[in-house]
């Protein structure tokens, strides 16, 4: 994965408020720290950022340039959004150095098709691996081509690209690929699916059993008064 270069600015001003202030500026708050390094609170530019990790993930590694003249490699270590307006809260960023070694989750994609009448079980979707911090891979790869139901996919089995080691246990589930239900079993199913609508198509036949059953007793009240004569 490519570095990306990003611009930032030295933040003054701290707490919920400074924050706002910084994000209303069309900036992310930030803290840049590591190496045992005092902690350096920095503001990024949103769009910048967003662009970076929707195009690399959440492992992106950025060259930063402060504008008080400092430059570092960095990695997003947690990243705070807004699950309504979709937008970055807050960012951690960990300091890196080329050739260093970090331990990083990566997300696995499933390549190829498993045998027909199957169905794909995704049990995990990242695996942590350790990497050279300036070539980590943005994603992994597992086959799952032609498997066939009760096959099993394992970390093991996923593919490593060279100078990544894997972290997570060799053992831990990644797919799983089970038979697709037949057309008898789906049928086994509707009676209970449709058994509401046929409750209720039932309450609405008594109900209307009920109201025929009042109009007739109703009309049987009245015949009687439609004959009467005075004296």
């Amino acid at each position: 994965m490519s570095e990306v270069k990003i611009s930032a600015e030295p933040r003054t001003e701290f707490g919920k408020g400074g924050a706002r202030r910084t994000r209303r500026a069309g900036k992310v708050p930030a803290v840049l720290y590591g190496h045992g390094e005092k902690p350096k609170h920095i503001a990024l530019p949103a769009r910048e950022f967003a662009a970076a990790i929707r195009h690399g993930g959440a492992n992106q590694l950025f060259a930063i340039e402060i504008s008080d003249g400092t430059q570092a490699l960095a990695l997003p270590k947690a990243i705070q959004r807004d699950p309504i307006k979709d937008t970055f809260e807050h960012v951690d960023l960990l300091l890196v150095r080329r050739g260093e070694k970090v331990t990083v989750e990566v997300p696995v994609q499933l390549t190829g098709e498993a045998a027909k009448d199957t169905l794909i079980v995704h049990d995990h979707d990242t695996l942590t691996v350790t990497a050279d911090a300036t070539k980590l891979p943005d994603h992994l790869e597992a086959s799952i081509e032609g498997l066939e139901a009760g096959t099993q996919v394992t970390a093991a089995d996923v593919e490593l690209p060279a100078g990544v080691e894997l972290v997570a246990d060799p053992e831990l589930p990644v797919a799983a690929v089970t038979a697709a239900p037949t057309a008898e079993e789906l049928e086994a199913t509707l009676p209970e699916i449709e058994q509401p609508a046929a409750e209720e198509e039932a309450a609405e036949e008594a109900v209307e059993g009920e109201e025929a059953a009042a109009e007739a007793t109703a009309e049987g009240e009245e015949a009687p008064a439609e004959g009467r004569t005075e004296a």
